[in-house]
């Protein structure tokens, strides 16, 4: 039977669940204190960055019958995130704050911190605000040394919060997009080499016919 349902469902396990995660808290903490909440864009980040974690879970659980679901709702999760992606750009632009490059070092920063909750994102966005201010350079360069002449990041007036934790949340998008890129490659070979239940459960009985016989 091991064969026939595979283990499923170790959805809490797989990182971008985990990342995913931490990209709805954060949503919800940011819409709460810049996004007006009776818009109608209050609610779709909201339910995006919910979207993506509900059909990680979602599509795990139905992995054991259904490779197929499971490809399907890993896809959704992608697609309810990139659009998440979209909304905080949008956010930026919207207010002529700068999207960070993808080389930004505060970019680097934020993902070689390993935040595992929203307030520990919080914390770096605080810790970031202050240090741009303080220097004119991300966290990063400060602790690398780099001057002002020397990295892209170097900002000119003091970085906004709004525009520190949108870039936050769209680095963690980004981290959690390329996690699922990854997950759909290795589960749409999965599908291809080994099927779904149906072809597992027809080569079972393929099996025990020829035992009987």
């Amino acid at each position: 039977m091991a064969d026939l349902i595979p283990r499923h469902g170790g959805y809490r396990k797989l990182k971008s669940f985990q990342i995913a995660q931490l990209v709805y808290d954060v949503t919800v903490r940011f819409c709460q204190r810049y996004v007006e909440k009776r818009s109608r864009t209050h609610d779709q980040m909201v339910q995006a960055a919910r979207s993506g974690v509900q059909n990680i879970a979602e599509g795990s659980k139905a992995s054991g019958t259904s490779k197929k679901t499971e490809l399907k709702l890993t896809n959704v999760a992608r697609a309810s995130l990139e659009e998440l992606r979209l909304d905080y750009e949008d956010f930026l632009r919207q207010r002529r704050l700068p999207l960070w490059e993808r080389d930004d070092p505060r970019r680097e920063d934020l993902i070689a911190r390993r935040c595992g909750t929203a307030d520990e994102v919080a914390a770096w966005v605080r810790e970031i605000h202050e240090s741009d201010g303080r220097h004119g350079l991300s966290g990063q360069d400060r602790r690398n040394g780099h001057s002002t002449k020397s990295t892209k990041s170097t900002v000119s007036t003091r970085s906004t919060y709004p525009e520190i934790a949108a870039n936050a949340a769209l680095t963690l998008i980004a981290v959690a997009c390329s996690l699922l890129d990854r997950q759909l490659a290795a589960q749409a070979q999965a599908f291809e080499q080994d099927g779904g239940f149906t072809e597992r459960l027809y080569r079972r009985r393929q099996e025990a016919r020829g035992r009987g016989q």
